[in-house]
C-alpha cells in the first residue's frame, strides 16, 4: 500500500514550495475532504497550494519515488468524488495558478493556468470581443477541472464541448516529467493524440498546469425564448424537430415546473412563468439582430405547431437575469430542498430524452422518492437528482442504489452512457464498467499503467 507521510516528507514539500502553502492536520479545512455533493469523504495528509509547473514537477517526482498518492483539486465543484483524497497522501490545490498568460488575437487563442475560474475567463474574453464557448452551469469551476471532465454546458448544441477548444496542454506526469502537447495549430495529425487522452481523464493520468484554448469572435446579439408546454413529452419531442430546423440554436435547455419552483424559493426571485408543467429555454446568437429575430421567429412558430402554449422573448436585461439566474441555480436549489442528494448525469440520444425523463417519474413512483431533473435537451445530457428527504440511512442507501441501477440500465437500453459531462470519479465506476464491459475497462487500465505505473495519481478513480 501507500506510504504514510512523515515529518521528513512535509519538510521536503515545504522546501520545494513554501511552508506558508503546505498544510497538515487541523490546518486542513473540512471542505477539502469532499466535493460539492459530499457523498465521498476522505482527508488528505498534506494540502499544498501550488503556484507553478516547476513546483508540481518536483512534488510529483518526490511522491512517485516515495509511493505517496496525489490528488489534484480545483474549486471543489465536482459531483462524483474525483477530487477526494481516498488514500490520504498529498492534495495539490491549483486555485493559486490563476493567471491568464496570453491573449493571441491573431491565432484566436488564450493561454491560461488551470486555476483560472470559468467566469473570470468568460469576462476577460468578452472584454476583448471574444467568446470562450464552453458554458457549464458551475461558473466558479476552474478551467483545469473543466478540461479534466471534458465539461460541456448549455452552448454545446452549437459550439461543442471543452475538448473542441483545447489546442495545447502542459502537463506533469506522475514521475515529474513535463509534457508539452499540441500547439496553436488548427490541424494536427502528428502521432498519437496524447492531449486528447488527458482531456476527460479526471486527473488520473497527469497534472494539467497550462492550457492553450481556442476562442471565437464574440457574437454581437444573443436572444432567448422561454417556451411553455402542456406536457413533458410534448416539450422534449419538439427538440429533434428544432435540431432539424437548421435554426442553429446555441442552447436548448429543458426544465420542469417543480425545479423552477425550487429555484424561485432558493433565490427569492420570481420566474417569468411557472404555470406550465414543462419548458424549453432556447437561445440563438449572431451578429445581426434581424437575422437572430428571424431565426427565433421560425423557432417559435415550430414550437407552437408542436403544442407549445406560448413563446416569451427574453431580450431585456431584467428578463435575462431572471431566467438565466434561475437556470444557473437549479443544482443549488435542489440541494437546498433536501437533506442529501446524489446525481445521475446521463446522456442519451436526443430523440430518447423524453423517454428517459418520463422513466425517471416511473422510478420516483416505484421507489417513493423525489427525483427532480433538468438538462441540456439539445445534446441529450440530463441531470437527474435522487433526493433523500426524510429517509433514514439504511433506507437512503437502499433507495439510492435501486434508483441508480434502474436509471443507468434505462440509459443503456436507450443507447446512452453513464456521464455526459460530470465524469466518473469514484461514485460512478461500477456503472461505467457495466456500460463498457471488460475489454474496454482493461484497455483503460493499460493506458493508466502506461502513464502512471505506480498508481499514485488520483488512485481509485474512473477505472
Amino acid at each position: 500500500m501507500y506510504k504514510k507521510m512523515t515529518s521528513e516528507d512535509i519538510a521536503y514539500l515545504e522546501k520545494v514550495t513554501s511552508s506558508e502553502r503546505v498544510f497538515t492536520g487541523e490546518r486542513i479545512g473540512e471542505d477539502y475532504s469532499h466535493d460539492e455533493l459530499g457523498g465521498v469523504s476522505s482527508m488528505p495528509e498534506a494540502l499544498i497550494k501550488v503556484l507553478s509547473t516547476e513546483e508540481v514537477s518536483a512534488i510529483m517526482k518526490y511522491a512517485n519515488e516515495q509511493n505517496i498518492p496525489v490528488v489534484v483539486r480545483g474549486s471543489g465543484t465536482g459531483l462524483v468524488g474525483a477530487g477526494v483524497a481516498l488514500y490520504g497522501g498529498i492534495m495539490l490545490e491549483t486555485t493559486g495558478m490563476d493567471r491568464i498568460l496570453e491573449l493571441d488575437e491573431e491565432n484566436l487563442t488564450v493561454t491560461v493556468q488551470p486555476g483560472v475560474l470559468l467566469m473570470d475567463l468568460a469576462a476577460f474574453c468578452e472584454e476583448h470581443d471574444f467568446l470562450y464557448p464552453p458554458d457549464p452551469g458551475e461558473k466558479s469551476a476552474t478551467i483545469g477541472g473543466n478540461i479534466s471532465t471534458n465539461a460541456g454546458g448549455m452552448r454545446a448544441v452549437k459550439y461543442g464541448v471543452t475538448r473542441d477548444y483545447v489546442r495545447a496542454l502542459t502537463a506533469v506526469l506522475p514521475n515529474g516529467e513535463v509534457l508539452h502537447l499540441g500547439g496553436k495549430v488548427v490541424k494536427n495529425s502528428t502521432g498519437y493524440a496524447l492531449k486528447e487522452l488527458l482531456i476527460g481523464s479526471e486527473g488520473t493520468l497527469a497534472v494539467i498546469t497550462e492550457a492553450v484554448l481556442k476562442l471565437v469572435p464574440l457574437p454581437k446579439v444573443t436572444v432567448s425564448l422561454l417556451i411553455p408546454f402542456p406536457s413533458i413529452r410534448e416539450a422534449i419531442e419538439t427538440v429533434p424537430k428544432l435540431i432539424r430546423s437548421k435554426a442553429s440554436l446555441t442552447a436548448i435547455e429543458f426544465m420542469e415546473k417543480g425545479t423552477i419552483l425550487f429555484s424561485e424559493e432558493y433565490l427569492g426571485k420570481r420566474f417569468p412563468d411557472t404555470k406550465a408543467p414543462a419548458y424549453l429555454l432556447l437561445t440563438a446568437d449572431g451578429n445581426e439582430r434581424c437575422a437572430v429575430d428571424a431565426a427565433l421567429g421560425g423557432v417559435a412558430e415550430l414550437c407552437i405547431e408542436n403544442g407549445a402554449l406560448d413563446a416569451y422573448i427574453v431580450d431585456t436585461e431584467e428578463r435575462k437575469a431572471s431566467v438565466w439566474t434561475a437556470r444557473g441555480a437549479f443544482l443549488e436549489a435542489i440541494k437546498a430542498s433536501t437533506t442529501q442528494m446524489d446525481e445521475c448525469d446521463v446522456v442519451v440520444p436526443r430523440n430518447k430524452v423524453a423517454d428517459f425523463v418520463l422513466y425517471t417519474h416511473e422510478v420516483a413512483r416505484k421507489l417513493s422518492v423525489r427525483i427532480p431533473s433538468f438538462g441540456h435537451a439539445g445534446d441529450g445530457n440530463l441531470h437527474v437528482y435522487i433526493c433523500r428527504d426524510n429517509l433514514d440511512e439504511t433506507a437512503w442507501q437502499s433507495t439510492l442504489n435501486a434508483a441508480f441501477e434502474l436509471l443507468y440500465a434505462k440509459a443503456r437500453e436507450l443507447g446512452g452512457l453513464v456521464s455526459g459531462e460530470h465524469g466518473i470519479g469514484y461514485a460512478k465506476k461500477a456503472y461505467m464498467a457495466n456500460a463498457y464491459g471488460d475489454a474496454a475497462i482493461a484497455l483503460m487500465r493499460r493506458i493508466k499503467r502506461a502513464f502512471d505505473p505506480d498508481d499514485i495519481l488520483n488512485p481509485g478513480k474512473v477505472i
